[in-house]
């Protein structure tokens, strides 16, 4: 198994294309979840990940619908910043789904509201104009983390 890094609705192709190298680099399977806001074929999007690309196990779903119909009862985390609990707190297990949203408004309100127990943030100092972290920074913290307390499986 692996962990599953989901991005639902991702906006920006340089962010998605870095977080295809980290998926490719650490054995995490990548989730795109449409709307994407650009072409799976951006050259942006392919820049940034370059020769890492035969490497990334990536499935695209058309809807974020579609996505929890087919994974729904997998365990997931929410990335967030309305989480409440801190992003080193949970005891991942292979095979988690550690979802993250769109740059400009994350995941959807309601979906965080029903699954606030799920909910991870990264700390940040407060009094700063600063909403969220980079995604593409987000995601390798996040995962990095939770690769940490599985023992870095199959890496080097």
């Amino acid at each position: 198994m692996a962990l599953h890094v989901v991005l639902v609705e991702p906006e920006i192709p340089p962010n998605t294309g870095n977080i295809s190298r980290t998926c490719a680099a650490t054995g995490c399977v990548l989730h795109l979840v449409k709307p994407l806001g650009f072409s799976i074929d951006d050259r942006q999007l392919k820049r940034a990940g370059l020769d890492y690309w035969p490497h990334l196990k990536l499935e695209i779903h058309e809807s974020f619908a579609e996505f929890l119909e087919k994974y729904g009862d997998r365990r997931m985390w929410l990335s967030t910043t309305k989480g409440k609990m801190l992003y080193t707190e949970p005891e991942y297990r292979d095979g988690d789904f550690i979802l993250f949203g769109k740059e400009t408004e994350g995941l959807p309100r309601p979906f965080i509201e029903a699954n606030i127990e799920k909910a991870v943030r990264i700390p940040m100092s407060e009094g700063t104009r600063l909403r969220s972290f980079n995604l593409s920074n987000s995601v390798a913290i996040v995962v990095f983390e939770a690769l940490r307390q599985l023992g870095f499986p199959d890496l080097a």
